[in-house]
């Protein structure tokens, strides 16, 4: 994670970012930090990377790389006004100890478009990633990798559209999606959770899921209460002021998966 000391809205690259409006840069640490206090309340190590002055989406850690079994796959973004971040991450795993690294060639996005099930990695593009960054994913985790095409810019990044909730368990929102990979969705996951606009347009997709616990925009309260028949324990937060720049709980976390 990273802490949000410098966030601050001042270009747009989605449609959620609008320099116009004013942030509270307190109330975002404050959020952030709500949202870090939880994680280590309920078990999990945080390891957190130091945020640079001039980038201010850094504290959307899961952009910042992708690491499955070890393996550390950098990012690289399509926006001029994200590019440094790609390498300051990468650079901060290389100097813990994570040897198996790959500096991308084809945009990826990091765990914005890579999302990882027990058995595939699901690759969103459309808006941010590409389908060579899909094929430089699968060729470097050897891993299969799912391309899935997003349609709607409010959805600009697979994981404010679908969410891993455990091993192979999903849940998404089908109008994010174009038909085929609708299509797709529906044979490999025949069981996932399909979560409606109401839900999803607060954010509630944009969640992170230990196989129990499920975190969440607090906003989404009817999805909430679909997570808790199925067995899970939802928990959540109020996100809204980094929301304003794209960004929500799972915006907010990379995952590292050893």
């Amino acid at each position: 994670m990273c802490r949000p000391v410098h966030f601050e809205v001042t270009y747009s690259i989605n449609p959620w970012m609008d320099p116009t409006k004013p942030v509270d840069a307190e109330l975002a640490v404050a959020q952030w930090e709500a949202l870090y206090a939880l994680y280590r309340e309920l078990g999990h190590t945080v390891d957190l990377i130091d945020p640079l002055p001039g980038l201010p989406d850094m504290v959307y850690a899961a952009n910042g790389a992708t690491v499955v079994d070890g393996k550390v796959l950098g990012a690289r973004f399509r926006n001029a006004e994200r590019a440094a971040e790609g390498p300051a991450y990468l650079e901060w795993f290389r100097s813990h100890g994570f040897g198996e690294t790959h500096d991308p060639e084809h945009i990826n996005e990091g765990e914005g478009d890579f999302l990882v099930t027990g058995s595939w990695i699901l690759a969103g593009r459309g808006f941010r990633s590409t389908a060579e960054g899909h094929r430089e994913a699968q060729e470097f985790f050897g891993r299969p990798v799912i391309g899935l095409e997003l349609t709607d810019p409010r959805y600009y990044h697979l994981d404010t559209a679908l969410a891993v909730l455990d091993g192979d368990e999903i849940m998404y929102n089908p109008e994010a999606f174009t038909p085929g990979s609708r299509e797709v969705l529906r044979r490999l996951f025949p069981d996932a959770l399909l979560v409606g606009p109401e839900d999803a347009g607060v954010f509630g997709l944009n969640a992170v899921s230990d196989g129990r616990h499920v975190v969440l925009p607090e906003a989404a309260q009817n999805l909430s209460g679909r997570l808790r028949e199925r067995g899970f324990e939802p928990l959540g937060l109020d996100l809204s002021e980094l929301l304003k720049g794209g960004g929500s709980v799972k915006c907010c976390t990379l995952e590292i998966r050893g």
